[in-house]
């Protein structure tokens, strides 16, 4: 989805998160900031090595969706919702 993002929205800055390209759920078409799956991105960090949910919950809040690196930082949604 990454380089179909990149294509389509080659005349915009668009700010994707390292490591989370499978988690990728679109573009908020207002603000054009790249959209992730929390629960994808939790379920990336498990498979990476941290095993508990509790631990991947804890460094993707800390270290990813707390981190602002712009007008353009991702938007993290919850998607177990749906």
């Amino acid at each position: 989805m990454k380089d179909k993002i990149i294509e389509y929205y080659c005349d915009r800055e668009l700010v994707f998160a390292d490591g989370f390209d499978d988690a990728i759920i679109g573009v908020c078409s207002q603000t054009f900031r790249v959209v992730y799956s929390v629960e994808r991105c939790i379920e990336i960090l498990m498979s990476d090595g941290t095993t508990r949910y509790d631990e991947a919950m804890d460094y993707f809040t800390f270290n990813v969706s707390g981190a602002y690196i712009g007008e353009q930082t991702p938007i993290w949604c919850d998607t177990d919702f749906y």
